[in-house]
C-alpha cells in the first residue's frame, strides 16, 4: 500500500528496530512501547488485518494435498509471534508476555507482543532487569541474542 508507514518499514524507507525478519515476516520494537521489548509483528505483505492473512489450507478433507506453500500464512505468522514472546521472556526474564491482535492506528495486519509484570495491570515503565522501554538498541540486542 502506498502510504503505509508499516510497507515502508518493510521497504527500508523508515528506519526501526528489527528483531526479527524471514521472507514473509518482520519484528520490530514499537515507537511508542507500552514495556521495554514491545514488539510489533507484521507480515511484509500488506493485508489490512491479521484475519486476511491466508491459511495453510485451502479446503482441508485431504489436509496433505491442499497446503499451500507459497507466501505468509497465518500459521507461520503466529510462529513468528511466539518465537519472539519465547525470546522476549529470557531477555526480559519474565513469564508473563501480553498480546494484542490490534489494528486501528495502522491499517496493515500487526500483533503487539509485550512482556509484562503479572503482578500489576499495567505494563511498567521500566523493564525487568532494569531494562528501559525507551532503550531501542540495547532491547533490540537483547531480543536479537535470544532469538538463537
Amino acid at each position: 500500500m502506498h502510504n503505509c508507514i508499516f510497507c515502508k518499514i518493510v521497504k527500508k524507507e523508515i528506519p526501526a528496530h528489527i528483531v526479527y525478519e524471514d521472507d514473509d515476516f518482520m519484528a520490530f520494537l514499537d515507537i511508542n512501547p507500552l514495556s521495554p521489548g514491545h514488539c510489533m509483528i507484521i507480515p511484509k505483505k500488506h493485508y489490512r488485518w491479521v484475519w486476511d492473512v491466508p491459511s495453510r489450507f485451502r479446503n482441508c478433507p485431504n489436509v496433505e494435498s491442499n497446503l499451500q506453500n507459497t507466501g505468509p500464512n497465518i500459521s507461520d505468522y503466529f510462529e513468528v509471534a511466539r518465537k519472539v514472546a519465547k525470546a522476549q521472556m529470557k531477555a526480559f526474564d519474565t513469564d508473563w508476555i501480553l498480546s494484542k491482535i490490534v489494528g486501528e492506528d495502522v491499517p496493515h495486519a500487526h500483533i503487539w507482543i509485550y512482556p509484562n509484570n503479572k503482578t500489576k495491570g499495567d505494563p511498567p515503565s521500566q523493564g525487568f532487569g532494569g531494562a528501559s522501554k525507551k532503550d531501542f538498541e540495547g532491547n533490540t540486542e537483547k531480543i536479537k541474542t535470544n532469538l538463537k
